[in-house]
């Protein structure tokens, strides 16, 4: 786990939120405030519905900053048979490199949320990253340009889209 990322657990599976990747799409609370509900502390509280929902809402987060694991090994493993992307990623294995058309999605309110397999490159053509999901700034206020980080939450960003 990194710094900032946070478990949350029930009796089926690990919830893994990496805040870092968090562009505040707003799935999670809008489909299932009842475990996902940004104004309590803790955030998330993992007896509000089904694991079955929870892994539906999961499974809807554009930036994969919700993941999850099986709280059995055996099940992870089945899983990981089966290529299930979110339990690599919360496992931390290399997911395979597959060829994947580019989406371009831009959030209420937020960012532009690019998924595919694409490639960046500064002004200067010099390849910055291989990426196959990340989010760019719509509102101008990020401290990582062109990369969201959340600031437009905090300014109060409006978009006419």
């Amino acid at each position: 786990m990194e710094a900032g990322d946070r478990e949350y657990k029930n009796d089926d599976i690990t919830l893994i939120w990496r805040s870092d990747k968090c562009i505040h799409a707003t799935h999670c609370y809008r489909d299932l405030i009842e475990v996902f509900n940004p104004r309590k502390r803790p955030w998330v509280n993992m007896k509000g519905a089904s694991t079955e929902r929870i892994i539906s809402i999961i499974n809807k987060c554009p930036t994969d900053a919700l993941t999850y694991k099986w709280n059995d090994d055996e099940k992870n493993k089945i899983a990981l048979n089966e290529k299930d992307e979110k339990i690599k990623k919360a496992l931390n294995y290399e997911t395979e490199k597959v060829l994947r058309p580019v989406i371009i999605q831009a959030m209420r309110d937020g960012p532009l949320v690019v998924q595919g397999s694409f490639v960046i490159h500064d002004a200067n053509g010099n390849q910055l990253k291989s990426m196959v999901m990340t989010s760019f700034c719509r509102c101008g206020a990020s401290n990582n340009p062109p990369f969201c980080d959340g600031f437009h939450r905090k300014i109060g960003f409006k978009s006419d889209t």
